[in-house]
């Protein structure tokens, strides 16, 4: 088999109720799976009653792609998987709002709105679900991956995540702080929670405009998004609805969340007043306005 195809899952959800693993929760599905999943092999490969999760490749042709290949590694890019195979390509998950990537063993029931099973000769079955049907699993070269891989900004979590770096990707932009977060081709990783945390931890405005944060903003923010994020990872993500690692468990952020779902009933534990609720960037924003004053 040629090792240059590149499977792709988008896992899309369209309900506004429902949010997308960030970096935290990548990543902890990355960790929690790699142990089993490394140097095993696809042995079979099962569609429930969603054959469309492989797109427009037939389902005896997708089998066909992917039997025989081996796992070499797993890394993980923004909020994106990359499961690689040892003869080269290799899977790319992409994690977007009610998607799952489940490590079940022989003869378990299916998961709920299981649609794609990959059987490895370790016993070990890789099972993919997505209560909207949105996902996708798609046969790409490895240039394919390198382009989309390419798109993606810096690791927040890297060296090279520096207050320089921040400050010359801020520079001049209108654009609102927020925004900018949740931007993948300026920062990786960063979605609605972990920016509000942030945001929050720096006593940032989501609303200031981007070029308007000066070198201390600029540190005070790096610093929070790197701890908000180790945090993350440390408490295994946070489940709000529907993340699962890849062993089906929760993670347990939630309660260390400040602000994020708490505006309009929370009260803010810096200063005791009562958290608000706004739209930044058409998304909902959890603030405390005496912390997080707006200026330009």
């Amino acid at each position: 088999m040629s090792g240059g195809g590149i499977l792709i899952v988008c896992i899309l959800q369209l309900s506004p109720v429902q949010r997308m693993p960030e970096l935290p929760e990548v990543e902890t599905v990355r960790r929690s799976m790699s142990g089993r999943v490394i140097g095993s092999s696809i042995v079979s490969v099962e569609f429930r009653d969603f054959p469309g999760v492989v797109g427009d490749v037939l389902p005896d042709v997708f089998q066909q792609l992917v039997i025989g290949e081996r796992f070499e590694r797993i890394d993980r890019r923004g909020k994106h998987l990359w499961l690689a195979f040892d003869g080269g390509g290799g899977l790319f998950v992409h994690l977007m709002m009610t998607g799952q990537l489940v490590l079940v063993r022989p003869g378990d029931d299916a998961l709920r709105f299981e649609h794609l099973r990959l059987g490895l000769d370790s016993g070990w079955s890789l099972a993919y679900a997505d209560q909207r049907k949105f996902g996708r699993v798609l046969r790409l070269t490895d240039e394919a991956w390198e382009t989309i891989e390419r798109r993606i900004g810096p690791e927040p979590l890297d060296a090279q995540f520096s207050v320089e770096a921040l400050s010359a990707a801020m520079r001049n932009r209108k654009t609102p702080i927020k925004a900018f977060l949740l931007d993948q081709r300026r920062i990786a990783g960063i979605g609605n929670i972990y920016a509000d945390e942030g945001l929050y931890r720096a006593g940032i405005h989501p609303m200031r405009q981007t070029g308007s944060l000066d070198e201390a903003d600029i540190e005070r923010l790096r610093g929070a998004i790197r701890a908000v994020l180790s945090e993350g990872i440390e408490r295994r993500g946070t489940t709000l609805s529907d993340y699962r690692d890849a062993n089906g468990d929760v993670g347990t952020n939630a309660a260390n969340l400040r602000v994020y779902g708490r505006g309009g009933t929370g009260i803010c534990e810096q200063c005791g007043a009562q958290l608000v609720r706004l739209v930044v960037a058409g998304r909902g924003t959890h603030i405390c306005e005496i912390c997080q004053p707006l200026r330009d």
